[in-house]
């Protein structure tokens, strides 16, 4: 997960709509069955879906009120703590 993508994400929620997200996760899962994708497409499709989630995750945090640098120091916070 990528910090500035994610943060760039929650942006893109706040000024349209997070269901473009949450459609385009689908989208991405449903491609992972398509025959012919490769390991390394594989690993793209998985880690921008980790990034898509992760800012969803922020995103409503922020909507119960956490400031949005507060909102995503908090979730990388939760992420490295949860790999280590």
């Amino acid at each position: 997960m990528r910090l500035p993508v994610i943060k760039h994400i929650v942006e893109f929620i706040e000024q349209n709509d997070e269901d473009y997200i949450n459609e385009t996760m689908e989208t991405l899962e449903n491609l992972i069955d398509a025959p012919g994708i490769k390991d390394e497409e594989l690993d793209v499709i998985g880690e921008l879906l980790s990034n898509f989630s992760g800012a969803l995750e922020v995103y409503k945090e922020i909507q119960n009120g956490v400031p949005k640098r507060e909102a995503l120091n908090g979730f990388m916070k939760r992420v490295t703590g949860s790999i280590n």
